[in-house]
């Protein structure tokens, strides 16, 4: 058994790697030298990176590509995306070539509120507790005064504070339910620092509360804390076109690919289990782009799928139809970013990334993550109703496959050679490969 360790994250880079390599990889070389493989020469910018996260012994980079042609709202993108899965880059930019040449992409940002939550948990009268709830309010709003200045001079901040009865689902659980306009912060930390106040004067102020028993003034706080749950923090990106201007082959005619698409989206509206791997062919260009921009993505996903389930069935994120003749094929999503805050200023990579963007505000960074998943949908879609999935995805993935078998420079340009004809699988990939080593 691995002995426990103490005071870990006191010791230095070196000392914690010294650790690891002497506990789990017996003392191996080669395990070090991958670990120091990875550092960054430039000392000042290892140790940037070093401090994002807690005890940090290397770096895992990431592929950072970019997909260019995106026409948003008339205006012309380049847009990063940082992913390693190899055929999401080629899809964007696939789906990006497609539209452009059709009008391009239409976005517009409906809603940015946010919402954060004091819960809590009260024994008494609840007709007290919402009479108390109107005379306080005034002094939750007074005591966050400071916290806010600022986000008011950008022209955010708070926006209500409503009290919420959950009883029913609970008992004696309640909320103070609160909504904020964060500008072009993501306002994790402001809603949370607002958030702590409010329980704060809250708690004080229902302990001196001349109405409340002895027991009502004992108001037990259990959590105060943002939510990433942002249902009116949306935004909404479309694509259309007539029916005529859609591909048409012997095979498949313009209208017939049209409601082929359609009845794609329909069944992922409707079957779950299609439905989750659908949404997650959108969030592959979504996360691509929140990660290369320094957002986080882990609450963007989940924002996202507790969305897909607001009916109370998991649903597609994207929806398509046919109206005068024209395809419309769009998507409506909660986005809560920032471009300003957290890793923004900090990490070079995306600071280059907001530049290729053009320094963009919160809004239009909602609209260009939103394309960025609506074109990333539309190309699974489009293969998914003509080649079959598998045709440029295993395209991209051949690669993969030789670098995992160390093939040579001149191997992997003899065997991409032969595929341009032949149907890619792995195990046709391994013949290739022993055929020429043969």
């Amino acid at each position: 058994m691995i002995p426990e360790v103490t005071g870990f994250s006191k010791l230095s880079k070196e000392s914690k790697i010294d650790w690891l390599i002497n506990t789990h990889f017996n003392a191996s070389n080669e395990a070090k030298n991958t670990l120091l493989t990875y550092w960054n020469s430039d000392q000042k910018l290892q140790q940037l990176h070093e401090e994002f996260a807690e005890n940090t012994i290397s770096n895992f980079y990431l592929p950072f590509s970019i997909a260019p042609n995106f026409t948003i709202n008339n205006k012309r993108y380049t847009i990063p995306m940082t992913i390693e899965e190899s055929s999401v880059v080629a899809a964007a930019s696939n789906a990006a070539k497609f539209w452009n040449r059709r009008g391009g992409f239409k976005a517009k940002v409906i809603n940015t509120e946010k919402i954060g939550q004091v819960h809590f948990s009260f024994n008494g009268d609840s007709k007290k507790l919402e009479t108390f709830f109107i005379s306080v309010k005034p002094k939750l709003i007074k005591a966050i005064t400071d916290i806010q200045a600022n986000m008011k001079k950008r022209g955010g901040g708070l926006l209500d504070i409503k009290l919420r009865n959950k009883t029913t689902e609970i008992p004696n659980y309640y909320q103070l339910h609160c909504t904020f306009e964060t500008v072009d912060a993501m306002g994790a930390n402001f809603i949370n620092t607002c958030l702590e106040q409010f329980s704060q004067t809250f708690q004080s102020e229902a302990y001196n509360y001349k109405l409340f028993s002895e027991q009502e003034k004992e108001i037990e706080i259990i959590m105060s804390i943002l939510s990433n749950y942002v249902p009116n923090c949306i935004v909404r990106a479309e694509v259309s076109c007539p029916i005529l201007d859609l591909p048409n082959t012997p095979q498949l005619s313009s209208l017939a690919y049209a409601e082929k698409i359609i009845r794609a989206i329909t069944i992922a509206e409707k079957e779950p289990y299609r439905a989750v791997t659908h949404n997650k062919g959108i969030m592959n260009g979504i996360d691509a782009v929140v990660l290369a921009t320094g957002n986080d993505f882990r609450a963007i996903e989940a924002g996202a799928h507790a969305y897909a389930s607001k009916s109370g069935t998991y649903s597609s994120l994207t929806h398509a139809y046919i109206e005068n003749d024209t395809l419309t094929y769009y998507i409506e999503i909660p986005l809560a970013v920032g471009t300003i805050g957290g890793l923004t200023s900090l990490h070079p990579m995306v600071k280059l990334a907001m530049e290729l963007l053009g320094k963009p505000n919160a809004k239009e960074l909602m609209k260009i993550i939103a394309v960025a998943g609506l074109a990333q949908n539309f190309g699974a879609v489009n293969s998914l109703i003509t080649t079959g999935i598998q045709k440029g995805h295993m395209k991209m993935h051949l690669l993969n496959i030789l670098n995992q078998h160390d093939a040579t420079k001149e191997e992997k340009e003899k065997i991409v050679q032969y595929f341009i004809e032949n149907t890619i699988t792995h195990s046709e990939v391994l013949h290739q490969l022993a055929l020429l080593r043969a």
